[in-house]
Order: C-alpha cells, then sequence, then structure tokens
C-alpha cells in the first residue's frame, strides 16, 4: 500500500484554504447586501423643499401602497375653516362628501372644532403618497402638507426605484439621525 506523503497533505490543505478564502467572500457579499439594514447609516428620503408632487412616489414604490406618506409641518396643522389639500377647488358646497375631498383614497379625515374651524389629519394606512394634497395645500392652503418616506415601511432599498425615477431629483440618502426633512425651520414654514 502506498502512503500519502504528508507534504502532499499540507499542500491540498493549502489550496482549499486558499479556494475558500476566495469563494466566501463572493458568496456572502450578496447576502449581506440583501439584507434589509441601515448599517451604511443613511437612509432615503424626500427633499420637501425640491418635491414636484408628480405622482412617481406612489406608483414607483416597491411597497404597496407606497412607503411614503403626508405629514403636517405643524403638530397643530389644519384648524381653519377650508383647506386646499382636502378640499378640490371649486366645489360647490363644503361639505365631507366624496366627491368635494381631494384625496382619492379618503386619507384626510375632516373633525370639527367650532364654528367655522375643522382639524385635518392624516390616515397613514390609507395614504398612498400620490401627493394630491401636498399640491392643493401648496396652491390654495398654507403649504403645510409635504411628503416624507416612512421609514418604518421602507425597506431600505440600496437602489431605490421612485429615487431613480424622480424628475425633479427631490429623493436621496439621508443620514439616519437625521431621517425626516422638516419643512418647518426655526418655527417658520418655508414653501
Amino acid at each position: 500500500m502506498k502512503e500519502k506523503n504528508k507534504y502532499q497533505s499540507r499542500r491540498d490543505f493549502v489550496r482549499k484554504a486558499g479556494q475558500v478564502l476566495v469563494v466566501a467572500p463572493l458568496v456572502a457579499l450578496p447576502v449581506a447586501l440583501a439584507r434589509k439594514t441601515n448599517a451604511s447609516g443613511y437612509v432615503w428620503q424626500i427633499d420637501p423643499f425640491k418635491c414636484t408632487q408628480c405622482g412617481q412616489c406612489k406608483t414607483n414604490c416597491v411597497k404597496t401602497p407606497s412607503a411614503v406618506k403626508c405629514y403636517h409641518a405643524y403638530p397643530m396643522c389644519g384648524y381653519c375653516d377650508l383647506c386646499g389639500g382636502y378640499l378640490r377647488q371649486g366645489v360647490k358646497t363644503i361639505n365631507t362628501a366624496a366627491e368635494n375631498q381631494l384625496c382619492p383614497t379618503g386619507a384626510i379625515i375632516r373633525q370639527f372644532v367650532e364654528e367655522p374651524y375643522f382639524e385635518y389629519t392624516i390616515d397613514e394606512d390609507l395614504c398612498d403618497g400620490c401627493g394630491k394634497c401636498v399640491m392643493g395645500c401648496k396652491d390654495f392652503g398654507n403649504g403645510s402638507l409635504y411628503l416624507q418616506i416612512n421609514q418604518g415601511l421602507c425597506d431600505n432599498c440600496n437602489d431605490c426605484l421612485i429615487a431613480r425615477k424622480c424628475p425633479s431629483n427631490a429623493i436621496s440618502r439621508v443620514p439616519a439621525d437625521y431621517q425626516y426633512i422638516p419643512k418647518e425651520k426655526d418655527g417658520v414654514l418655508h414653501k
């Protein structure tokens, strides 16, 4: 019987170890990139000053409904009689009828406070990120509504489809510590 050369077995060991060292990162890299993580310290977000409310966030997000949601610039925004983000322009009567509402999903809730004021809140579960209310608020209201990516819903894709399709380049990576870009700065609403 032929004895195995101990040097041959070392050579085989080094060759196999080298192959493992070359192949392991090639296998581990796609797995690491595919995980939902913000380990890079950055998340996707919409700059409300660049956003044109084009509707691409609703249709291009990989989530259904979109991870993009509408937010108020002020915690107590909406105490007014008419809301440009809630009612369509040129409605004949002011009521809560669906045909008078600008929001196609009914995500804006109008609640009576006192004559003549109403509070307008947004139901995030119904909001699909279309931006119609934001455009109406900007054009016919005080401009306090704006779109942001809800980080609790976002997959934080490495290559955000919305960012690639955004015509105004309003979506970019921001530090995870400052994941929401406020429209209000120093107590002043900027349009």
